[in-house]
């Protein structure tokens, strides 16, 4: 019996237009890429809509995928962010085009600028766990993004609370690094 295809493999196979390797590749990261779509467009069906747009694109670029700049989950979700962030900037320029403005606009522009920015780094920090190893990324994922106690984590893990433990300050320490080089840098 053999094992499944790599993501990167499949990856290779959809470039090569492979329809199985997509729906493979759709399977697997559909729900990670829509959760992150949902999160910053904050609108079911806008999201969905993302969803299809962004796995469009893999179908028409996967050939552009280079296995040494990262793992395949973090250049689907890569594309996501950049289509996320193009969405709420179009409808933000569309909005501003077709308004007159006055004062209360005007500070509404900031304070829209100013979501963009906390969404482009939300992105930034997501695409960052996404990065960490397996273990650090899940027990992460399972505190912060979920809301659970470490002592919830490690009987969800079903791990000693001190790995547990170990494993979220060793993945915050290589966020911390990985994001003081800039949410732009975390692109490369």
């Amino acid at each position: 019996m053999s094992s499944p295809p790599s993501p990167s493999d499949l990856l290779g196979r959809v470039a090569l237009l492979d329809r199985e390797a997509f729906g493979s590749l759709y399977d697997q990261y559909a729900p990670l890429v829509f959760k992150l779509v949902l999160r910053m467009m904050r609108d079911r069906a806008e999201a969905e809509d993302l969803l299809q747009e962004v796995f469009l694109q893999v179908w028409r670029t996967a050939t552009s995928y280079d296995s040494r700049r990262g793992h395949p989950s973090a250049w689907l979700i890569t594309i996501a962010r950049s289509r996320a962030i193009d969405r709420l900037r179009s409808a933000a320029y569309r909005r501003r085009r077709h308004e007159t403005p006055d004062v209360e606009k005007v500070e509404g522009a900031s304070d829209l600028r100013q979501e963009v920015l906390l969404r482009e780094n939300a992105a930034a920090v997501r695409h960052a766990v996404a990065s960490l190893p397996e273990e650090q990324r899940r027990a992460i994922e399972l505190a912060y993004f979920d809301g659970l106690t470490q002592s919830e984590v490690a009987q969800k893990l079903r791990e000693p609370l001190g790995t547990v433990k170990t494993r979220i300050r060793l993945g915050m320490l290589k966020l911390r690094g990985m994001l003081a080089q800039g949410p732009e840098r975390l692109k490369e």
